[in-house]
């Protein structure tokens, strides 16, 4: 068996290992990464990256749609319009394509070795890895875990058929007639939302009484009110039971008790991920666990000396940025630096129609905490860009201490607020005030002003509402 000895091993290419890998070559570590699949990780390959590919896509043709059917107010008409998935998935694989290849450059770049095939630990400091040519050995100094998750399967729809989970959805070649998505968060809306605007006629079944059961009704409200307009059905506080017959339909409880049969050509779902740690011989090290997850401290450090662990595989939130930031500060600190997790907050984006962004605490938590608040809310069919663009639905709201005006929260519903994500997070992140955001100068005439305006009505000086 071919043996390796280095100082740091890497278990997992996904946004967090290939970040922490490729910093740790950069501090001069010698260091190698274990990955079965294709560099990136969930995020790249299945996840993130494709999944905006396939909604961009869907807007593109659902803007055409609108022209071809005499909708749009600004008189531009076309003549004919159809869309071809296969052409669509084999863009979306182009861009993945690219996006995996220039991870691997750039571990490449920080003298990484990459290792392809699965890694299982023999003990704390030793893994055998399966690949191709047969068995290798690699003993590290130090580890750490980046495994990630994948989708959750239900004992009453195992995945197989009909029944898909996001990484099918994201390859189809067909569109199909009748989409059923069981589990109304975002990862369900946003391919929910994209199939019907190709044509896919979807209904989304959700178990608790409301769709993004994370984010408050407020910011909700103008998503469920566009998938109205948009034909899709929701059923709210509905549980899948089963298939029904041949599996051809999915038998759903309503919250009224009473059963329902949702004819589906293809049934997704998306009710939350998992650790993935199956296989991995994990159980033989015994590391302290959080529920399902491995539990880790301010340094990302596990139970036992030497093992770390970052992203999904250590739980909420599971989002590739906090994975990456996790692991350029696990990099630094096996490279003798001080460094510890210090976050003020994480964005979160629901990348749906409209969008939704978060950053620290909404009005509810930030009470649940003990602060007096203050709030500023600002529309954006008030706001001159958005106008010019058909995209007024939505707001941006700040919330602050009503002590000392200290940002506590930004969030926003509406086109395109991912990109002020940004903004949100670096406003908490360097402890601003109403007035800072308020007295800083906001182009115009873009979305952005909103934001500005928002924290002028919290101080009771709103200029243009």
């Amino acid at each position: 068996m071919k043996e390796i000895v280095c100082k740091l091993l890497v278990i997992g290419a996904g946004p967090g290992g290939y970040v922490c890998a490729i910093r740790a070559g950069q501090l001069g570590i010698d260091t190698v990464i274990v990955e079965a699949g294709k560099p990136g990780g969930t995020c790249l390959t299945v996840g993130c990256i494709p999944s905006k590919a396939l909604i961009h896509a869907a807007e593109e043709f659902d803007a055409t749609q609108k022209m071809l059917t005499g909708k749009n107010p600004m008189g531009i008409r076309v003549e004919g319009a159809s869309i071809d998935l296969g052409r669509t998935i084999a863009w979306k694989d182009g861009i993945v394509g690219r996006l995996t290849s220039g991870v691997s450059a750039l571990l490449q770049k920080a003298r990484v070795k990459i290792v392809h095939g699965r890694a299982r630990f023999r003990d704390g400091k030793t893994v055998e890895v399966e690949t191709e040519t047969g068995q290798q050995l690699i003993r590290a100094e130090t580890v750490v875990i980046a495994t990630g998750s994948d989708p959750v399967e239900l004992a009453n729809l195992p995945f197989g058929g009909r029944v898909i989970s996001s990484t099918e959805a994201l390859s189809l070649t067909e569109l199909p007639k009748k989409l059923v998505v069981v589990g109304g968060g975002y990862i369900g809306l946003e391919l929910g939302t994209a199939l019907a605007k190709m044509g896919s006629e979807v209904t989304v079944v959700e178990a608790t009484p409301q769709i993004l059961p994370l984010y408050d009704a407020e910011l909700v409200r103008p998503v469920m009110r566009k998938l109205t307009e948009s034909g899709i059905w929701v059923l709210t506080g509905a549980k899948a039971i089963g298939l029904a017959g041949s599996g051809e339909a999915l038998i759903v409880e309503t919250s009224d008790g009473h059963q329902q049969t949702l004819p589906a050509d293809r049934i997704l779902v998306t009710v939350g991920r998992r650790p993935r740690t199956a296989g991995s011989g994990l159980e033989e090290l015994d590391l302290d666990r959080a529920g399902p997850y491995l539990r880790i401290d301010d340094r990302c450090r596990t139970s036992m000396r030497g093992i770390f662990a970052i992203g999904d595989v250590t739980g909420e939130p599971m989002l590739a940025h906090r994975a990456m930031a996790q692991g350029e500060m696990v990099a630094e600190i096996i490279a003798g630096k001080k460094r510890a997790w210090d976050k003020r907050c994480i964005p979160a984006i629901c990348f749906t129609d409209p969008e939704i962004v978060s950053a620290g605490l909404s009005p509810a938590d930030a009470r649940t905490q003990g602060y007096e608040i203050r709030t500023g809310q600002f529309p954006f069919s008030a706001n001159g860009r958005a106008m010019t663009m058909q995209s007024e639905e939505g707001f941006v709201r700040v919330v602050a201490r009503a002590d000392t005006n200290l940002v506590l929260g930004l969030q926003a519903v509406g086109a395109g607020v991912s990109e002020l994500s940004a903004a949100f997070a670096l406003a908490i992140e360097m402890g601003a005030r109403l007035e800072d955001i308020a007295g800083t100068i906001h182009a115009h005439p873009t979305r952005s002003e909103a934001v500005m305006e928002a924290a002028l009505k919290a101080l009771g000086s709103a200029l243009h509402i």
